[in-house]
């Protein structure tokens, strides 16, 4: 068997069993990264020595009988915005180059303590703040799929170093999309937390005000249990998820605005499918999504910009000119309109928590477009610009709504089905996922 590309809980399972060594998956994770052709442009660093070591421990553990939970063992990868000790953390941007933190940020020391192995820093873009994935600065992963379409980002090293059987999962922050879009347009799970839900404690900010960390795998199962371990919590219990009795609205509207006809195929594909499984479907238009969208959006500019003016403004040659112009534009907001759009959007975000209590969860596509050109990307700015607002349109709802969010493959290539919750609700939100994505798998 090829536990390279099995599941991270596959692979816990296996390390128990004895059928696997820790210390030989992540050889092979390692030996994998230096074979592959793209594997310098998907790890911005490999920590060889922190994983050997990190896995020798979880094989001792193994022999013992004491392991950690189901996940110790499991060789990960981890975004270059989460501090990782004494090695660089560069977040994308050649203005951190030489940035090396002294301590893990808390969440990789978490983690590490309860056995995950990190494989290295996977490259995203810069400082975050796009979705297509494409950094002339540093590198741009290439699409699992098609190397010549854009992986998704901004977590797009660590969607696409799972996709290529590069690391059993990755962990990847979100802000407007930047987990779920790469997972969507790579095959994968990921999983947006509640925003609040993590400690953020040595990840470098977009806007703190969104920013979550979480993960990408293979499966709804993984999610769950990687989110046990950031959490420090309990797992989502997922045992007899199905889809049958789920409540689900369909949300109207927005999501198809400008919309590629094969995503919202797909999800139209999905759905029906989700009917015959037994789920109950409703389609409606809550207003307060469009209302959030309209608020909120114009909140990240300024927010980013106000994190990272000084850095910024001290060498801006050092940056992708489009990606400049986006933190600029933060300076066209006053500080009372800010506060103003912060206090309407609590008010449409409460509002439209009363207006879905009654479902289980909100579906929709997870991005309108498909993945687009690379190259193009990266040297036509107004086509960056436009395919970038697009394909962050839908993730970002759930963003500005401040909801957990999770995108579920739906069988089509580089379309995801996305699920919003309830805020704080997440090993809720978990366990719909669980039987949405036992209805979707493709019959044996």
């Amino acid at each position: 068997m090829d536990w390279l590309t099995s599941s991270a809980t596959e692979q816990g399972r296996a390390i128990l069993a004895g059928l696997v060594s820790p210390m030989d998956l992540a050889d092979g994770y390692l030996d994998a990264i230096s074979r592959h052709p793209y594997g310098s442009r998907i790890y911005a660093r490999v920590t060889e020595d922190r994983a050997k070591t990190e896995a020798m421990a979880a094989h001792d553990r193994a022999r013992a009988g004491l392991r950690r939970g189901l996940l110790d063992g499991v060789a990960l990868s981890w975004k270059d915005n989460i501090d990782s000790a004494n090695i660089g953390t560069e977040g994308g941007s050649r203005l951190l180059d030489g940035r090396i933190p002294t301590a893990d940020a808390e969440m990789l020391a978490g983690a590490s303590l309860q056995g995950l192995v990190c494989l290295g820093k996977t490259h995203m873009t810069e400082l975050a703040f796009s979705g297509l994935g494409v950094n002339p600065g540093t590198a741009t992963p290439p699409n699992s799929l098609d190397p010549g379409l854009c992986p998704g980002g901004s977590s797009s090293g660590a969607a696409v170093s799972v996709a290529l059987g590069l690391a059993a999962a990755a962990i990847g922050s979100d802000t407007g999309g930047s987990i779920r879009l790469p997972a969507a347009w790579n095959n994968l799970v990921g999983f947006k937390p509640t925003s609040g839900a993590l400690p953020m404690g040595g990840v470098l900010p977009l806007c703190t005000s969104f920013d979550i960390v979480g993960p990408i795998a293979r499966t709804v199962e993984d999610c769950a249990e990687i989110m046990a371990v950031l959490a420090r919590g309990k797992v989502a219990d997922l045992r007899g998820a199905a889809a049958r009795g789920l409540r689900l609205l369909v949300l109207g509207g927005l999501p198809y605005a400008d919309a590629q006809e094969a995503p919202v195929q797909a999800f139209e594909e999905a759905v029906a499918r989700l009917s015959a499984a037994g789920a109950v479907i409703t389609h409606a238009e809550p207003p307060q999504a469009a209302q959030a969208m309209a608020l909120g959006t114009p909140l990240y500019a300024a927010e980013a910009l106000g994190l990272w003016r000084a850095q910024i403004e001290a060498a801006p040659d050092l940056m992708n000119p489009v990606t400049l112009t986006r933190f600029r534009s933060g300076a066209q907001m006053s500080a009372p309109e800010f506060v103003e759009r912060w206090a309407d959007l609590r008010r449409a975000q409460a509002a439209w928590a009363e207006a879905v209590s009654a479902f289980d969860a909100v579906i929709l596509p997870t991005a309108p477009i498909l993945p687009p050109d690379a190259a193009r990307a990266e040297a036509e700015a107004d086509y960056f610009t436009q395919q970038n607002m697009l394909s962050l349109r839908n993730t970002r709802i759930a963003n500005v709504l401040g909801l957990p969010s999770v995108s579920v493959p739906t069988g089509r290539p580089a379309c995801g089905i996305m699920l919003m919750g309830r805020a704080g609700q997440d090993r809720a939100l978990l366990r719909v996922a669980a039987g949405v994505e036992a209805a979707l798998k493709p019959s044996a």
